[in-house]
């Protein structure tokens, strides 16, 4: 007769890691069923069943997130229906519109929680639940570096906006009315009515942002059900794939199928072509650089370049096109790229339905050659985020293509200087600012230790003055990031950062910039010589050490070529706890 005690798992199967707390019929058995039974947990939930974590990131402080009970819920059902026990439990949230200074600041300190709240928890599996920006990729890390069986569920898109009788998306449209208003083609009470018409349901960024872009990764990983990157968040068949992905987490739990079992380098190529053709954001590229550092597979910005540079962008998106994610998934969503995309990808890469990438996409249909185009009749020819290098940035900067003009894709101008974001702020519309529509703006101080957190403020607004004249684009270069919303010729994430002695702090006004993104080349018109006595007198201030997590931060994060990931957190530390204090 069975031990009314015990959840050892029916014969032949390997025994769960959450025996280890529910599993004895002493007194620390005693103990964690007896407080777990105070929420009216039945017997029964401890007889063997697998034991789901559901990592939910809801929080009424980070709007993308706001629907993620009803989610969590569709979760458990799935769970329970296939002989589980599902325990919810929060993490820290990160909200892109309201955290300051910068929600990257705080990716790691979630990805922190996320692996340590799994590790030292009876979970025998886990679903993460991912909507805006930096939840997505700070719970695969976390989640990466303890490796139990994972699935994850994407919150969804919004629904359209709508203003005035056209489609609006979530930022791309923020960033374009602005510029209309400081230019005099908008007044403020335009903008003010837009507000409700662009955000008008739950969910994340309806544009190819970086939530739509994380959740296509995710997907392209193989770590989601097919179809999770697009379904709105308010249609019900987000719901479903919520139900059935706790349905399947279990199944992983059963057979011991851990993320490393699913997620390999090939996983990591098909992310990096998915991304370009999709038009996906730069974000992506630091995300999953992070994430592949958790997991201990070799990726380099080179590989970025490498395979992304002859994909083509097939994706009709903002900010790259004209449509939104409502659009997309009507037309097929991401198994319809990915089954357009064919023999470009490594389609033997595994998922977490146990079919192959190419099996779960071999009937995919597209319904809208609009939205999502073949290979024959792309958007764009080549899409892929370019990396260039050059004395400007020797570890490496990257730039969207799809997303820039391409008259400046090639371009020569004079370097207008901007010391920080305060400095940049308080000058950019000054009408004596000494700018034309042929400079390069450069902005430093703005990367992962000189700000610190890197935020998203690469694409600078244009000088008034030169809004006014009709001017659209300028070459824009920092060490910071843009959001994946944003759009123009921006080149990012340059490395080493200015505020540890990288070139950019070497950059005097009114210096020569040269880019050449066909070429991948940034490069500084100026001598080596004049750059060394630049160099012996330049003084870099020591930065600041405030204490707390943003100490922390700043002493141990790692330059954005290597995923803005903190030093000592790179790799697997799996799910084993060396010690009980029961």
């Amino acid at each position: 007769m069975k031990d009314k005690a015990s959840n050892m798992p029916p014969h032949g199967q390997r025994p769960l890691r959450s025996v280890a707390w529910f599993g004895s019929a002493d007194r620390n058995g005693f103990m964690h069923r007896s407080w777990m039974k105070n929420q009216g947990t039945p017997q029964r939930m401890f007889d063997g069943r697998p034991v789901i974590g559901i990592c939910n990131t809801w929080s009424e402080l980070t709007p993308c997130n706001a629907h993620f009970r009803q989610i969590a819920e569709a979760v458990k059902r799935g769970v329970l229906e296939a002989g589980g026990f599902p325990v919810e439990f929060p993490v820290m949230s990160l909200g892109e519109t309201l955290l300051r200074p910068t929600a990257m600041l705080f990716r790691n300190l979630v990805s922190m929680d996320v692996e340590e709240s799994i590790r030292a928890n009876p979970i025998d599996g886990v679903v993460l639940l991912c909507g805006c920006d930096k939840t997505t990729p700070a719970l695969v890390m976390g989640a990466a570096s303890c490796d139990l069986p994972t699935i994850v569920v994407s919150g969804g898109a919004m629904l359209n906006g709508k203003f005035r009788g056209h489609d609006i998306g979530s930022g791309t449209n923020l960033f374009s009315m602005s510029e209309d208003v400081r230019a005099g083609r908008l007044t403020s009470n335009d903008l003010v009515e837009a507000e409700a018409c662009m955000s008008r349901s739950s969910g994340h960024c309806m544009t190819m942002g970086t939530a739509s872009t994380m959740a296509s990764v995710v997907e392209a990983l193989g770590l989601s059900l097919p179809q999770n990157a697009a379904i709105p968040a308010v249609d019900s068949r987000r719901y479903e794939l919520a139900q059935n992905s706790g349905r399947q987490v279990v199944e992983l739990v059963h057979k011991n199928v851990r993320i490393s079992d699913i997620v390999d380098r090939r996983s990591f190529q098909n992310a990096v072509k998915v991304i370009a053709a999709v038009g996906g954001s730069t974000n992506a590229v630091i995300h999953l650089l992070a994430i592949a550092g958790r997991m201990e597979i070799p990726l380099s910005l080179e590989d970025f370049d490498a395979w992304g540079k002859n994909v083509p962008l097939l994706v009709d998106l903002m900010p790259s096109g004209r449509f939104l994610m409502e659009d997309f998934y009507y037309a097929g969503g991401l198994p319809a790229v990915i089954r357009e995309l064919g023999e470009m990808l490594e389609l033997t890469a595994k998922t977490v339905n146990g079919k192959t990438i190419g099996e779960n996409t071999t009937d995919a249909r597209c319904w809208n050659r609009d939205v999502i185009r073949t290979l024959e009749d792309p958007v764009q020819k080549s899409a892929g985020i370019a990396v260039l290098k050059g004395n400007l940035a020797t570890n490496g900067a990257i730039i969207k293509p799809s997303a820039a003009a391409q008259r400046l894709l090639r371009h020569r101008g004079r370097a207008v200087v901007f010391e920080s974001l305060e400095d940049m702020r308080a000058r950019i519309d000054d009408p004596s600012l000494e700018v034309d529509a042929d400079s390069v703006l450069i902005m430093r101080n703005v990367g992962l230790k000189g700000f610190p957190g890197m935020p998203e403020v690469g694409n600078m607004p244009l000088p008034r003055k030169l809004l006014e004249k009709g001017v659209r684009d300028m070459v824009r270069i920092s060490d910071a990031r843009m959001s994946g919303t944003a759009y123009g010729t921006v080149i990012l994430h340059v490395s080493p950062e200015a505020a540890i002695g990288g070139p950019l702090a070497l950059v005097q006004n009114g210096d020569i910039v040269e880019i050449d993104v066909e070429a991948r080349r940034i490069h500084l018109a100026v001598s080596d010589g004049v750059l060394a006595q630049r160099r012996a007198a330049l003084a870099v201030p020591e930065i600041a050490r405030s204490g707390g997590y943003q100490q922390l931060f700043v002493d141990s994060v790692l330059q954005p070529e290597k995923g803005a990931d903190f030093d000592f957190l790179v790799g697997r530390r799996g799910a084993g706890v060396s010690q009980n204090a029961h």
